[in-house]
């Protein structure tokens, strides 16, 4: 029989469920969680927490799902510190920069491509992620994507085939012969791995055309659809997204009325990425305009080596309210439940009976410090499926 382990005077309880707290974060105060295997099995009041085998004093500390990052590209080798010095001299961000590392990735064995994976997670661990995604689109072969996807799922549940993620050098004078690479024989290779197809569409990268056959094409092969849209530019991104049923559109850095009608009308929800821009210098999306929509909005890191080269989740909510229009409370419900909807997962995200229980115990009395205290590591503890997986914590009796 598993064992239970009750968290005891929690200071604030972010639940994430309206009907058990305040406000969309369901926020309750002097509050107990009680943990049993691998899921929640009581969050409430501390007077009506069960006995539990085991006791932890969170010391009127803060208590938080972990996070839900929907939107990474660990696969990956090489460095691109050049290009990011270049960048802060001057130089403008384009899409062709990912040329470096799918270069880089295809030398790289597979020993390699997965050290890196699990050094990354094990970064996002440490700050309270414990759901991640992530991305195939560094190899752009058929053999390198499918190993690429290979490499991911070994380690995630969550893993995106993005083989159209720009078009590679061998293929610049034939991008439609690549198109058809990536719609057939990648596609057979890589769809065994993935959950979702993704594809970056964007100028430099693929037009709507393109985008909607690589989509439809994926759809047809059992997987969902995620679309990069509108980060350099507006685009028709975002309302292919919506129209093919996407679970995300994700930057929307570049939004007409059209596409924010568009998204607040459908299922998909906006992800915003604002690791990107603070690291290419370019202009924040407008949370603001999108929440004031109805649009549902999460939070991710787009951890990648070129554009986003963070795995932070709580740096990403910090931007979020400083640069986004975000309020705190906005920030983080976005970095949890909105990335659980994004990847249209129920049993993330939240800390309510039934919920998978990824915990995270900050040093903090209140989730208002992950944008309070920028920059601080204040993840005291995390539990991954109910296992302490980062911290130490003493058992009381």
């Amino acid at each position: 029989m598993s064992q239970s382990t009750v968290l005891t005077n929690i200071g604030s309880l972010v639940t994430n469920d309206p009907s058990l707290g305040d406000g969309p974060l369901g926020l309750l105060t002097d509050a107990a969680l009680v943990i049993e295997g691998e899921r929640v099995v009581y969050a409430g009041s501390a007077k009506g927490a069960p006995p539990a085998d085991n006791s932890v004093d969170a010391g009127g500390r803060a208590v938080i799902p972990g996070f839900v990052d929907s939107h990474s590209h660990l696969v990956f080798a090489g460095d691109r510190t050049a290009e990011f010095n270049a960048r802060m001299s001057g130089r403008s961000y384009a899409a062709g920069g990912i040329r470096t590392t799918v270069a880089a990735t295809r030398t790289a064995s597979n020993n390699v491509l997965d050290a890196n994976l699990r050094r990354h997670l094990t970064e996002m661990r440490r700050q309270g992620t414990t759901t991640v995604e992530t991305k195939s689109g560094y190899g752009l072969t058929v053999e390198d994507e499918a190993r690429s996807l290979a490499v991911a799922a070994a380690h995630l549940e969550e893993v995106t085939y993005l083989g159209a993620h720009v078009v590679p050098a061998e293929f610049a004078d034939d991008p439609a012969g690549y198109v058809d690479m990536v719609t057939g024989p990648m596609l057979d290779a890589c769809a065994p791995y993935a959950r979702w197809v993704d594809v970056f569409c964007e100028e430099g990268a693929f037009d709507g055309d393109q985008a909607r056959a690589i989509l439809t094409a994926g759809i047809a092969r059992g997987l969902t659809p995620r679309v990069h849209a509108n980060q350099l530019t507006e685009g028709p991104g975002v309302r292919l997204a919506v129209e093919l049923g996407a679970a995300s559109a994700d930057h929307l850095t570049h939004l007409t009325d059209a596409d924010v009608d568009a998204l607040a009308s459908g299922t998909t929800v906006g992800t915003l990425l604002p690791g990107c821009e603070f690291s290419t210098r370019a202009v924040y999306p407008d949370a603001r305009r999108l929440l004031d929509a109805g649009v549902t909005v999460a939070l991710s890191t787009d951890c990648n080596p070129g554009s986003s080269f963070t795995s932070s989740m709580p740096f990403c909510i910090a931007v979020a309210v400083r640069e986004m229009g975000m309020t705190p409370d906005e920030a983080v419900w976005s970095a949890t439940a909105g990335g659980a909807a994004a990847l249209r997962r129920e049993d993330v995200g939240r800390l309510s009976a039934g919920a998978r229980a990824d915990v995270v115990l900050l040093d903090a009395p209140s989730h208002v410090h992950l944008a309070y205290r920028p920059g601080v590591p204040l993840a005291a503890a995390v539990w991954a499926r109910g296992e302490l997986a980062v911290g130490a914590v003493g058992f009381g009796g």
